[in-house]
């Protein structure tokens, strides 16, 4: 089992899941060049993937799919309502649109995708169920809800939003109206938000967490890691034991092979 971070961040997002003999890419938002030397680097093709999950319909998250499905004919798979807000959906093989009710079965992987809340037509994250393991991937999340804590829970390797320092996105170039999308209840986790739904979710030993989504502009790795390890301390939490954080960066992949 294997999961590669091809590209994290606001200008773009692309993972890699490798369960139960099946490759899973949830997102496709950098080009379909990078996707291809991106997967490429890993062993792996395009070809190769049994389907391309889309979480929601922002531009960082889908803006290679159309380059990827008539190039690749991969299929890909969406909420109906997210599929009605992509403006090239009409342009692609219909064989290859595929609607996402309550789970996909790839063989013996299960994928169920949750509900999160963001400022999307019908976003969610998704939980990866293959024999005793539960992956996750839960980004874009303007708040904790119950049903990501649910999803995030007992995860052996979980993709979480870290998105932003407060400080940095009060005092930062943005403007008040974006700031405040940001940081509301449809926006993105900050980091402090992230350590505290580690903190208080149950959790299996060693948890496998990377810290992602994280703003180039309101938000640093090292910091983002700082701010959620500080969290974790608060609550008797032991990192590098019972949590193992890892960064994600925006250009360049980080992988874990279990």
């Amino acid at each position: 089992m294997q999961i590669h971070i091809l590209a994290s961040g606001s200008t773009g997002n692309a993972v890699l899941v490798e369960m139960g003999g099946r490759k899973i890419l949830v997102d496709a938002g950098i080009s379909c060049r990078r996707i291809e030397r991106g997967l490429a680097a890993v062993g792996v093709t395009v070809g190769d993937l049994d389907g391309i999950l889309i979480t929601h319909e922002h531009s960082d998250h889908i803006k290679g799919v159309p380059v990827l499905v008539k190039k690749h004919r991969v299929p890909v798979y969406a909420r109906p309502a997210t599929w009605a807000c992509m403006t090239e959906a009409h342009s692609l093989p219909r064989e290859c649109r595929r609607e996402i009710g309550d789970k996909i079965d790839f063989g013996a992987l299960q994928v169920i995708p949750f509900p999160i809340s963001h400022d999307a037509v019908d976003p969610v994250g998704y939980g990866f169920y293959y024999k005793d393991y539960k992956w996750v991937v839960a980004t874009d999340l303007g708040m904790i809800t119950r049903s990501v804590a649910e999803a995030v829970a007992y995860a052996d390797v979980a993709v979480l939003e870290s998105n932003h320092d407060p400080q940095m996105l009060q005092t930062g170039p943005y403007p008040y109206y974006l700031k405040q999308r940001i940081r509301g209840k449809q926006g993105h986790l900050s980091n402090y938000e992230a350590g505290y739904l580690l903190a208080r979710i149950p959790r299996v030993r060693h948890m496998q967490v990377f810290l992602a989504h994280l703003s180039q502009h309101n938000n640093l790795p090292q910091l983002a890691e700082r701010t959620v390890s500080d969290v974790l301390h608060d609550h008797n939490c032991a990192v590098g034991e019972d949590v193992v954080l890892h960064r994600t960066f925006p250009d360049r992949t980080v992988s874990l092979v279990l």
